[in-house]
């Protein structure tokens, strides 16, 4: 997870409670993983779950100390209101995609970027698959079941230690035990969209400092300490052995 966030917490649909701002877990240049669908039997537990690649990955990092996110929106509705999500679904998405995308320094959160907005198109669409809705639904309720299990609240009331000791366990598939495998499918599933949403938008594009197919005139090469990392040189070329020498 990112270093940085601030706003408001997202609050309960029927009891709304705003955590003080806290520490979150994950680094953003690390937010990527491999897209992947899983299967439905997976997403309830049936199935073998999902893996994740380390590549660019921003997974929630034990003892890692940033601000919690906390954003303004995590609160809010859609424009029109979100069309899959009910309301306390859709405080608990805003909110848990700020721990994996947190507002930093560089760029917004995922709220800031519309993710929950994304993730709700996306669901909601006429073709949208039923193995995701299902998936989404049915892990937003097994967070809820597992911090009352806990904590005796629901995820969004839990405090930000609380909903990162659940988010802890369920962040590292190769690490998690047997019995978080429904939250490891569900945690993946949503990071995965997450980092989709994000880094498909503008603010994604300018995090990553992506300028597009455009001319550089002042181009020189490859830099010289990315050449010594490699261990490669141009030099390299003039070491060839000409038609000529043979």
């Amino acid at each position: 997870m990112r270093e940085e966030a601030s706003g408001k917490q997202a609050g309960e649909a029927d009891q709304t409670e705003a955590p003080a701002p806290d520490q979150a877990v994950m680094s953003r240049r690390r937010a990527l993983t491999v897209l992947g669908a899983v299967p439905i039997a997976a997403a309830l537990g049936g199935g073998q779950q999902q893996q994740q690649t380390p590549q660019q990955q921003r997974p929630l990092t034990p003892g890692v100390t940033a601000p919690v996110p906390t954003t303004p929106s995590a609160n809010r509705e859609a424009p029109t209101g979100p069309r899959f999500f009910n309301k306390h679904e859709w405080a608990t998405i805003a909110l848990l995609v700020d721990y994996v995308i947190p507002r930093d320094e560089r760029s917004g959160s995922a709220t800031d970027a519309k993710v929950p907005e994304y993730i709700d198109y996306l669901l909601s669409e006429k073709d949208a698959s039923v193995s995701n809705q299902v998936a989404v639904h049915g892990g937003l309720a097994w967070l809820d079941t597992e911090s009352r299990k806990r904590f005796g609240k629901t995820f969004i009331a839990a405090g930000d230690a609380q909903r990162r000791e659940i988010l802890d366990d369920i962040a590292y598939p190769e690490k998690a035990r047997p019995e978080m495998r429904y939250g490891v499918t569900f945690f993946n599933r949503i990071r995965d969209m997450t980092a989709s949403g994000f880094f498909s938008s503008s603010m994604g594009w300018q995090d990553v400092k992506y300028i597009g197919n455009v001319f550089n005139p002042g181009y020189d090469g490859c830099p010289p300490a990315a050449l010594e990392k490699l261990g490669v040189s141009y030099d390299l070329m003039q070491t060839r052995v000409s038609p000529q020498e043979k």
